[in-house]
């Protein structure tokens, strides 16, 4: 191998291996995993088991349940202001986090209910092994609203059963009805 490549192989085993060293690193901010967790699951971790994977060094579980619902969502805040955190010890914190809901996809009915609101969820956050981790609580996934219409999409390009993707179809619309705003 060149010089030249042996230097770049180097360079991004550095860079990556520094950024897999920090996740969840307790010098930083449990807001920091807390962030990471959250955009993750907005962008569909979640959505697949073997996605799944990714979400590990986040969390304190060992297993993702299976879910029967998704909170699709606008967007999140993850409260930064440490005033607002319930501190439960030295290495222990509840961190409010804001999901602006646009309503749930139910799985088994393949379904939307739009039901718009403010939810606040209290993230448990603790050092575990020396490391940041999410104690609880385990919420279903909640997704971003543009990640849901992409993933009901491929999933109706895939899908071969004629019943399904009628329902695949009409998931589909209800979801695109939200983002122009019709969805009652």
């Amino acid at each position: 191998m060149r010089p030249f490549a042996v230097a770049v192989v180097l360079g991004v085993l550095l860079v990556a291996g520094d950024g897999l060293a920090r996740t969840g690193d307790i010098t930083r901010s449990p807001a920091d995993l807390l962030r990471k967790y959250v955009s993750l699951d907005m962008k569909g971790a979640r959505l697949e088991a073997i996605s799944w994977v990714t979400l590990k060094p986040y969390v304190n579980w060992k297993e993702e349940p299976l879910w029967r619902q998704t909170v699709v969502i606008r967007d999140y805040e993850v409260v930064e202001d440490v005033s607002r955190w319930q501190v439960l010890g030295a290495l222990e914190v509840v961190i409010p986090v804001k999901f602006r809901v646009l309503g749930s996809m139910y799985w088994e009915s393949a379904s939307f209910v739009p039901h718009p609101e403010l939810e606040d969820v209290g993230y448990r956050v603790k050092a575990v092994g020396g490391r940041w981790r999410i104690i609880e609580p385990m919420a279903p996934p909640h997704v971003g609203h543009k990640r849901m219409i992409q993933y009901v999409r491929q999933a109706l390009l895939d899908e071969k059963d004629e019943s399904h993707r009628a329902q695949l179809a009409s998931l589909w619309e209800a979801l695109r009805k939200v983002e122009s705003g019709k969805a009652k």
